[in-house]
């Protein structure tokens, strides 16, 4: 006896649901960063819930390669990040103007 896999599927989409909620709405460049982290751990969720229901173990190794992407991605941002706070002293997605003419 386990925990059924409907739960880590719920908590999945709760946790997918939450980290585009916090997308969506925030305006700090790191929340946001944050709430994309949160989105993509709900992915491998619901990739090793799936992988356990079917039986195999690509959704598993599939995870694997996820969490890789995402902590590149956390690397690059964070420099990112730390670049235009040098640049515009601030974090604030509405404040950079970087692109604009």
């Amino acid at each position: 006896m386990g925990i059924p896999p409907e739960y880590f599927l719920l908590l999945g989409t709760g946790l997918f649901t939450i980290g585009v909620i916090g997308v969506l709405t925030r305006r700090n460049i790191i929340v946001i960063l944050m709430s994309i982290e949160l989105i993509l751990n709900a992915v491998n969720i619901n990739l090793v819930a799936f992988s356990r229901l079917s039986g195999n173990v690509q959704g598993q190794v599939f995870a694997l390669f996820v969490i890789t992407d995402a902590v590149a991605e956390a690397a690059v941002g964070l420099g990112l990040i730390i670049a235009l706070f040098r640049n515009k002293e601030t974090v604030n997605a509405d404040e950079i103007d970087l692109l604009k003419w």
